[in-house]
């Protein structure tokens, strides 16, 4: 097929507004903040085979391991018109319990010719502990497993099924209707990619899908190929497992040579006791997303960025650990690690173009308890930013989130509403970046005063190995956890699980980013 410039524009962009609008609809139609107000959500394409297409612009850690968990669906389940199946597994493609995935097909002619999905972070899906990010051990304290299963059959929803999911989470109504989200926004992407294979005919749709994916190959390529060849090692710590174990090392080995390239990981450490494991999906997702930063060009990301690139892991390590390990902070904290990694190493390489660390975590923040006014259960969840690295061409930003997370925050307004707390301060952590030619960016201050009894839970990073500075900058100030409990200040650690009272205080003080250059 000849590959006409303009339409692969077209197409290009026709793809990725439909996944754009997929997001739009989950936003507005789900019921938790945590999807409707930090749009804590991904959405992609995929072609018959479960090889991404197209993706919105949405979270890096999501969008990088949703192909497993669509190649999943269809090695698993035969999904008929009007179909649609639901997983979570992070053995299985996913990333962990909370991040649910709803794949459907898309039929032309009888058969099915592409694939729609998307992945939300429901506030709880069971476990141990409000919000399903606890200090665990095993996988099954993380929450309830859902291996390909239908949620939806000839277009009705399998309320037995769902029915199943509510009576093991603590927000059944809120679960209901994000899962009822989710299903709308595949929905509508069905509906969208069928008008454009009645605009342009099934083949014509699936020739340029094919030429989108070679394509971003093609510029990937060029991008590895500007790379001088050579190895480029670096390694950093994960602080600790939230159980006793501590500086758990990440490693990396890149080499590059013409224009692809073999990034090992197999210098790692073994997998640990606590959640901070991360499965193979997620370490795919972190190298996707540092290599399609290097990419200057505007190309689509998809199944043809890793074409050129090798990804080496040894099972039973931080970075792909075995079944059924604990791995609900692989996802959120230990995939920042693995991007910082990648960093160090690319900046070898490349020392004017990639940044110092950022702030190398998501400092969660779960927390859940009895709402005083309605008698019934509530669950929150937030991740919160921090500082950014600076580069040869300027500071960090400051108070957004970085790298795998791409979400925002929840806002003062939307929390106060949907839950019985305050937030009692919310700003810039002044002087929290590293010093250097350039700075690094600036961390935040989020504090909150709870109006009930609760339970909390922070699993964060970058509390006592701060976030690295290059070429000469200083490092980043590391993040502190703070409880005031009767009154009296306490300085937590890292990874912690406390039971507070009506009128406690948790203060969460962001990471900053590191510092570029010597400061002259």
């Amino acid at each position: 097929m000849g590959v006409n410039p303009i339409l692969l524009e077209v197409f290009k962009n026709r793809f990725s507004s439909i996944a754009e609008e997929m997001g739009i609809v989950l936003q507005r139609t789900s019921f938790s903040p945590n999807i409707k107000e930090r749009k804590d959500f991904s959405c992609a394409i995929f072609d018959e085979n479960g090889e991404m297409v197209a993706q919105a612009a949405h979270i890096p850690v999501h969008l990088g391991s949703m192909p497993l968990s669509v190649k999943s669906v269809i090695e698993s389940l035969e999904l008929k018109e009007g179909d649609m199946a639901i997983l979570n597994d992070p053995f299985r493609g996913g990333t962990h319990l909370p991040d649910v995935t709803i794949v459907a097909p898309v039929y032309v002619d009888g058969k099915p010719v592409f694939y729609v999905a998307n992945r939300a972070h429901h506030a709880d899906i069971g476990g141990i502990s409000p919000g399903s990010m606890p200090l665990a051990t095993s996988l099954f304290q993380e929450g309830i497993r859902i291996p390909p299963l239908k949620i939806v059959e000839a277009g009705r929803i399998n309320e037995e099924f769902l029915a199943l999911i509510k009576a093991n989470v603590r927000t059944p109504e809120e679960r209901e209707g994000d899962f009822t989200a989710q299903i709308m926004a595949n929905r509508v992407a069905i509906k969208r990619l069928l008008e454009l294979v009645e605009k342009y005919s099934l083949s014509t749709v699936k020739d340029y899908s094919r030429a989108l994916i070679d394509y971003s190959e093609k510029i990937m390529r060029k991008t590895i190929e500007s790379i001088p060849d050579g190895v480029y090692e670096f390694e950093d710590f994960m602080e600790d497992d939230g159980l006793g174990r501590k500086d758990v090392k990440i490693k990396v080995k890149i080499t590059i040579s013409g224009d692809s390239a073999v990034v090992d990981f197999s210098g790692s450490d073994k997998e640990v006791e606590g959640s901070i494991n991360s499965v193979r999906a997620i370490t795919l997702s972190a190298v996707l997303y540092v290599f399609r930063c290097l990419v200057k060009e505007d190309i689509p990301t998809n199944a043809g960025c890793m074409r050129p690139i090798k990804v080496i892991t040894k099972k039973g390590t931080i970075v792909d650990a075995n079944f059924p390990r604990a791995v609900s902070a692989g996802n959120v904290e230990t995939s920042q690690r693995i991007v910082d990694v990648l960093l160090g190493a690319l900046s070898k390489a490349l020392p004017d173009f990639i940044p110092s660390a950022s702030q190398g975590t998501m400092n969660n923040v779960t927390v859940g308890g009895i709402d005083p006014e309605t008698g019934t259960p509530f669950t929150y969840y937030e991740t919160i930013g921090g500082g950014m690295g600076a580069w040869a061409k300027g500071n960090g930003e400051s108070a957004v989130h970085s790298h795998m997370t791409n979400t925002l925050n929840t806002p003062i307004e939307a929390l106060e509403f949907a839950y019985p707390f305050m937030v009692t301060e919310y700003s810039v952590r002044r002087g929290s970046g590293g010093r250097g030619l350039f700075n690094g960016g600036d961390g935040i201050v989020r504090e909150f005063k709870f109006l009930t009894d609760v339970e909390v839970t922070v699993v964060s990073e970058r509390r006592k190995i701060p976030p690295y500075g290059l070429f000469g900058g200083e490092p980043g100030k590391v993040g502190e956890n703070w409880v005031v409990k009767n009154g009296k200040k306490v300085l937590k650690p890292a990874k912690f699980t406390e039971k507070l009272s009506a009128g406690d205080l948790l203060r969460i003080e962001t990471p900053g980013g590191g510092g570029w250059g010597r400061n002259k």
